[in-house]
């Protein structure tokens, strides 16, 4: 039997964050940040991806209801375009933790940087399957990322954005190139920007 995978979970006052929704083409770039209680633990969190959808689910449920402080932020399409993804994503992290209820005392940050705020953060490599806050944060920015683009599969199912969540799969990049882009896809780019391109020269 496989043994249990044991991240770190550092003091109360500690908050994990990351991202969902770098890489798509569609639909908002997400983050969470998230401030576990070490007195009421939560077994099986790890990085999101490693997980089934149905045991996000569970542990985004579990989350919610254990931690000592959450919040899920985004960071619109139009920003993504006008920023550029990357600092988008540093401005959903910057909203996430903003929005907690309580104030950490510091900020962990999967990957190798930390949006410019006020907290006193450090980055970690791979930290989604390091880290339980940054577990925990994965989990609940998948989970609502995932959501959302259902959500939006209601609005435009010609696009299939509940089965690729807004990602260049082909399906999606066919549909592109059949319907043009829809006002959620991300313009800057480049599939959309050449989809829009061969648009116009019709």
């Amino acid at each position: 039997m496989k043994a249990p995978v044991i991240l770190h979970v550092g003091p109360l006052g500690l908050c994990g964050v990351d991202e969902a929704g770098r890489g798509p083409l569609a639909g908002p770039v997400m983050a969470a940040a998230v401030m576990l209680d070490p007195a009421r633990p939560i077994s099986g969190l790890r990085d999101s991806k490693k997980l089934s959808a149905a045991k996000r689910e569970q542990l985004a449920d579990d989350i919610r209801l254990h931690a000592a402080a959450w919040c899920v932020a985004e960071a619109s399409v139009a920003e993504i375009d006008q920023l550029n993804i990357l600092q988008a994503t540093m401005l959903a992290m910057q909203r996430a933790v903003a929005g907690l209820a309580r104030t950490p005392d510091e900020v962990w940050v999967d990957g190798n940087r930390c949006p410019g705020w006020a907290w006193r953060s450090q980055a970690v490599v791979k930290g989604d399957d390091r880290v339980a806050s940054i577990a925990a944060a994965s989990i609940l920015a998948k989970t609502a990322r995932d959501h959302l683009m259902q959500q939006l599969h209601a609005d435009f199912p010609a696009y299939g954005f509940a089965q690729h969540m807004g990602y260049g799969t082909a399906v999606h990049l066919a549909a592109l190139e059949t319907h043009g882009a829809c006002p959620h896809h991300r313009r800057s780019f480049g599939p959309v920007k050449r989809a829009l391109d061969q648009a116009t020269l019709f």
